[in-house]
């Protein structure tokens, strides 16, 4: 589980790099500077527990796997969001977003987390095997 942990929570950090940086284009700001911060290392990381997860939804349409996950990614970022939130440190503010939740959470992410969720079954399956 801790090489899975490791890598997802590298993944993740890629992953937001690149959104952030492809957020910067559509702002027109060439740099296309993308960031992250040490604490997504261990939110991230917690995609390991996708595994168990995948096993339960194995055969399930793709629908509802993807749901599944966006559900839990959406559960562990209002966790982790509020938690850190509570000491001044949390990364993220959807405050300024329509659809959010507490400022931690937002819904119109949905399909990105959908998309995440997926893409981590499908990692976690072909390095892991499981």
């Amino acid at each position: 589980m801790k090489n899975k942990f490791v890598i997802c929570g590298l993944i993740g950090w890629c992953m937001e790099i690149f959104w952030t940086g492809f957020e910067s284009f559509r702002r027109r700001e060439l740099k296309l500077i993308g960031q992250s911060s040490f604490w997504m290392f261990p939110i991230y990381g917690m995609a390991a527990l996708l595994t168990p997860i995948s096993k339960v939804l194995k055969g399930k349409n793709l629908l509802i796997r993807g749901g599944v996950y966006s559900l839990g990614i959406f559960t562990v970022e209002y966790i982790t969001g509020t938690l850190l939130k509570k000491y001044d440190c949390c990364p993220w503010d959807y405050s300024k977003s329509k659809f959010n939740i507490h400022g931690v959470i937002r819904l119109d992410y949905f399909p990105v987390w959908f998309i995440a969720g997926l893409l981590f079954e499908k990692i976690l399956k072909k390095l892991f095997n499981s």
